[in-house]
């Protein structure tokens, strides 16, 4: 399953042709891209998509996930902080926390062939996990918050499954 982009059309209109996020296929790619970010960057979670290809990329925190994306949809997108213990590089925080993709937690399966193509090691789930829904009665996207499918917009009751892309 891929998710296209349902943010605001100004950012993804920013989009500039060409870009998005750095390619991480390997334990090299990744402490090329860590060294290049420097230590204070470092201390923070990156934001990441998987690619239609499968890749993983990587944007500082604070970019558009849309833009790591290079406009494209995603299998997964979210934030992501990385350690490295022993030589060995692993993913310790994981979120599906995008606002412009808005995946759903099946999303994990794609993170996870990505990271293991790349050779970095993860906790077999997201550490932090966001659940979103589409309104069916004011078509926004809201985030379900404690367990309670309520929108936050208008009140009305959120489906139980993800519904977000329709």
């Amino acid at each position: 399953m891929s998710h296209r982009y349902v943010g605001p059309a100004e950012i993804r209109a920013a989009v500039r042709p060409g870009a998005g996020g750095r390619a991480i296929g390997s334990p090299a790619d990744l402490d090329a891209w860590v060294t290049e970010r420097g230590k204070a960057e470092a201390r923070e979670p990156y934001t990441f998509v998987v690619d239609l290809e499968g890749r993983l990329r990587l944007a500082p925190r604070r970019s558009e996930h849309v833009a790591c994306a290079g406009g494209r949809p995603v299998p997964a997108a979210g934030e992501m902080a990385f350690g490295r213990a022993s030589g060995q590089w692993t993913a310790h925080e994981i979120s599906n926390q995008s606002t412009g993709y808005c995946p759903d937690l099946t999303s994990w399966h794609a993170v996870a062939r990505a990271l293991e193509t790349a050779g970095v090691g993860h906790p077999g789930r997201f550490t932090h996990e966001v659940v979103f829904r589409r309104c069916e009665r004011c078509r926004e996207c809201s985030v379900v918050r404690e367990g309670e499918f309520v929108c936050v917009f208008c009140g009305s009751d959120l489906p139980v499954e993800w519904n977000v892309d329709s």
